[in-house]
């Protein structure tokens, strides 16, 4: 039994019905590779089974203090039952690019079941119509809860399930370990160990608070003199600043490697400031569009930092800060936006790292769960966020994956997507991630936000085609084919094969048969005058006085028609 940290623990007590605190990926598999050519359900889930008992950590549940009194602890669960977090399902038909990001959009929105270990996979078959995949592809969604793991934690998780050949030598079942578990702990034990804790953090916050405050004068007067560059955080309002629903939505462009290499470095910039200038060039023509631009000022982003590599590393699962840098939305030429992002991003990085409000996320572990669950459902539903002078549009994280091939039950791994937190004041968020020569740029919104992420899908392509040329105009050489979109992966659907295009050819003879006579009994309608549609009509009329003796033999007659005819089965739709 272990007590979660305080960053840890803040992700707990910001769990909120419009704002589940988990984490997700979604990557897509070629089961090609597999031994014998395809993937069994139940093989996915032997190699799920077999490498989270070297990780107890996906193994643990949350045990929450009576009362809120202190911070929850993971314990080992006596019943885990990895079938439980293992769910199997297909898209409905045409299954689609747009079919699947409904379908993750749907899975992202739900929050998990606080009471079981905090995560979830889903292997979704039915990707039969997506432009650019290898035919008898299959998706794995996985989720989990924040307080499990951030974004350098999920590459570990991403690591632990999968193998980097595709037939990896089997394990000895006899040689693995015993699973332990722990004991509940009791009401009694929990209100004890509160307690004692009690004091511990009374004493601790005292101390926490006068550090941070006196941390806080220096980078107050240091940024009075000018040796640390302020935080731009003054960002204007636009329509993305709304309050957070309970819905998703979900998209994702995917771009070759070589092409932000290649404006890298022809602008002397990282690799996330190419990652920056797209979002931001996106944003900018999405707003642009809607005539919803604002008519001064540039939209913020708050990028998360791993403080891992920048602090002592403690036992948290969570080691991540958050600094705030400007997009430039307000700059047309998109080498100039580049330039200024990437002198934003310099000074935010050195404004962070000496300022204690990188970490701000740890007040909301810090206080008892009691008082924190309260507040954030206050903040939650009276939209406090949208009160504040601090504007940030979007978060964009960057996750630096593999450059090599994974395989999960033997099946590779074509491409990987990032999904993260939505927060009542930021319901936009972006993640890059880099995979095999490849970068992904996913997007999670509020639906209310942005109802229509296939129309900003095409922004972020235009985007960086449009910062690609200009880079490439900046410094004159050969174009890179490889830094051109797949043309494929521009499509939403699979182009239809002729056949179904075109039709049978019976259907073809019987839309014909029907088309011709419609067509000149129009053409005639049209030439006749009036006085011959009135003789017209009176013809009409003697002919069904005529024949009104057979109408009661008429409704027999339909009936047996309509039982003649082959049943349609309808078709499911999204």
């Amino acid at each position: 039994m272990k007590q979660l940290g305080i960053l840890d623990a803040a992700f707990i007590n910001l769990e909120q019905t419009n704002t589940p605190q988990h984490v997700g990926g979604l990557g897509i598999y070629d089961p090609s590779t597999a031994p014998g050519g395809f993937v069994r359900f139940k093989d996915v889930i032997s190699g799920f089974e077999r490498r989270l008992s070297k990780q107890p950590l996906f193994r643990t549940r949350l045990v929450e203090v009576p009362g809120g009194l202190d911070r929850p602890y993971w314990v080992k669960d006596a019943n885990f039952d990895v079938e439980f977090h293992l769910r199997h399902i297909a898209l409905p038909e045409p299954g689609d690019w747009r079919q699947l990001c409904i379908q993750i959009a749907r899975l992202h929105a739900r929050p998990l079941d606080m009471s079981r270990p905090l995560w979830e996979a889903y292997i979704i078959e039915g990707l039969d119509n997506i432009p650019g995949l290898p035919k008898g592809c299959f998706a794995i969604y996985t989720k989990m809860h924040h307080a499990l793991v951030d974004g350098a934690g999920g590459s570990s998780f991403m690591a632990l399930i999968h193998d980097l050949v595709p037939d990896p030598p089997a394990v000895d079942e006899d040689a693995e370990e015993p699973r332990l578990v722990d004991v509940e702990p009791s009401m009694a034990e929990l209100l004890s160990k509160a307690s004692v804790n009690g004091v511990k953090n009374s004493v601790s916050l005292i101390r926490g608070t006068v550090k941070n405050t006196l941390q806080l004068g220096r980078y107050a007067l240091d940024t009075i003199r000018d040796e640390i560059p302020a935080p731009d955080i003054s960002a204007p309002k636009t329509i993305l600043n709304q309050s957070v629903g309970p819905h998703r939505v979900f998209d994702a462009a995917e771009f070759p490697l070589d092409g932000f290499k290649d404006i890298k470095n022809a602008a002397d910039v990282s690799i996330n400031d190419v990652a920056l200038a797209v979002v931001g060039g996106a944003l900018r023509r999405y707003l642009l569009d809607k005539g919803e631009a604002p008519e001064e000022g540039s939209l913020a982003a708050g990028i998360p930092l791993n403080m891992r590599t920048r602090r002592e590393v403690t036992e948290d699962n969570n080691q991540v800060g958050s600094i705030f840098a400007s997009l430039h939305t307000d700059i047309e030429d998109p080498l100039e936006r580049l330039q200024a992002i990437a002198q934003s991003t310099a000074d935010a990085k050195v404004a962070g790292e000496k300022s204690p409000l990188v970490d701000s996320l740890k007040i909301a572990g810090a206080f008892s769960p009691f008082v924190v669950k309260t507040v954030a459902g206050i903040w939650s539903r009276n939209h406090i966020s949208s009160y504040l002078p601090v504007n940030i549009s979007t978060v964009v994280t960057n996750v630096q994956g593999p450059d090599f091939d994974l395989y999960c039950a033997g099946a590779r791994m074509v491409d990987y997507y990032g999904l993260g937190v939505l927060t009542p004041g930021v319901g936009l968020f972006h993640a890059v991630f880099s995979y095999a020569g490849k970068i992904t740029l996913s997007v999670l919104a509020d639906r209310n936000i942005m109802p229509d992420p296939e129309f900003y899908h095409t922004c972020l392509l235009e985007a960086y085609e449009e910062l690609y040329a200009a880079a490439y105009k900046s410094r004159p050489g050969s174009k890179n084919p490889k830094a051109q979109v797949d043309a494929s992966r521009r499509k939403r659907v699979v182009s239809p094969s002729p056949k179904a295009a075109g039709g049978t050819k019976a259907a073809k003879k019987r839309t014909g048969a029907k088309a011709k006579p419609a067509a000149g009994t129009k053409a005639k309608a049209k030439a006749k005058s009036p006085a011959k549609k009135k003789a017209v009509a009176k013809e009409k009329a003697a002919a069904a006085k005529k024949k009104a003796p057979a109408k009661k033999k008429a409704p027999a007659k339909r009936k047996a028609a309509t039982k003649a005819r082959p049943k349609v089965k309808p078709k499911l739709q999204a």
